[in-house]
């Protein structure tokens, strides 16, 4: 679709339903069921909107649908236009539209309770919620969420991050192998063995060692489940950062401080755009919770 934008029939706000229904259902049928339409309907109504813009939102090719790049940028700017148009009819409809904050682990760290108990008390009428998802930008360039926390250099583009804070990294061990009875740890005591790596959603690569002294091997995971399990049971250890100690206990798993590594930023990104309109507020209070400090903003409920 390279023709440019239509010069016919306006896009009406049926479009913007339609097309946010597919988007959010990855499916023409649910969508259509949601929507309370015939699928053809929504089929045609997709595709007049596709046509008016001269862009492809949804791509088709494969037996699941999924949105285009250009689908994920105006799945935003859509959502924003109709959530103005119902708060014009229901001043209390955008107050009650969920911030969708996703993680690919440890969210906010010691802060993350203190967050979470702020956000609630300030902005009831506005849900705050906390997803965690597997991917290297925790379903912000998916769409899945409207911000997210994300640890390392973020590069993709269209996105903006704001760091907040710095976390130091830690070695995580099997509870029963050598290394665990240790005070601290170097990267040269972890690269004797195997290394456990998310290729997936976590940060740590061979890169992070000199390139003389690289681990004699890796072993690659999906998840931080996965990469807990593969450490406990011994067949390698593996480099994160300090919250994950406190919020992904393992019985099988000794995490030690890692005296030679570099420490880790935490953002809080967001898409370059439109975009749900509490990201501003969300973002001051994530300042002002850092400002406190772990201890006063944990109440006694840190580590989480």
């Amino acid at each position: 679709m390279n023709s440019g934008p239509s010069t016919g029939r306006p896009v009406e706000l049926r479009h913007l339903r339609a097309f946010l229904a597919v988007a959010d259902e990855l499916n023409v049928t649910r969508a259509a069921a949601r929507l309370r339409l015939t699928q053809p309907a929504v089929s045609r109504t997709l595709a007049a909107l596709e046509q008016h813009l001269g862009i492809r939102l949804v791509d088709r090719s494969t037996h699941h649908l999924a949105l285009t790049a250009e689908g994920v940028a105006f799945r935003d700017k859509a959502a924003v236009a109709v959530a103005a148009f119902d708060a014009a009819l229901d001043s209390e409809g955008l107050r009650r539209w969920p911030l969708r904050l996703g993680h690919a682990w440890s969210a906010f760290g010691p802060y993350t309770t203190p967050l979470l108990r702020a956000w609630q008390e300030r902005h009831p009428q506005t849900p705050l919620e906390l997803l965690r998802i597997d991917d290297r930008t925790a379903g912000l360039t998916r769409g899945d969420v409207d911000a997210a926390v994300l640890r390392g250099p973020v590069d993709t583009p269209g996105l903006v991050a704001e760091a907040l804070f710095t976390e130091a990294r830690v070695a995580a061990v099997a509870a029963d192998g050598p290394l665990a009875g240790r005070a601290s740890l170097t990267l040269a005591d972890l690269a004797d063995g195997p290394v456990v790596l998310n290729t997936v959603s976590g940060i740590t690569t061979v890169e992070l060692w000199p390139p003389h002294a690289r681990p004699r091997g890796t072993v690659t995971v999906g998840n931080t489940d996965d990469w807990l399990a593969v450490i406990a049971a011994g067949r390698g250890s593996g480099v994160s950062t300090a919250s994950t100690a406190g919020t992904h206990p393992h019985s099988g798993v000794v995490y030690l401080p890692l005296d030679d590594a570099p420490g880790v930023p935490v953002l809080l990104v967001r898409r370059d755009g439109p975009g749900h309109p509490a990201l501003p507020e969300l973002t001051a209070l994530a300042r002002e919770i850092v400002a406190r400090g772990p201890a006063r903003s944990a109440g006694g409920h840190g580590g989480t």
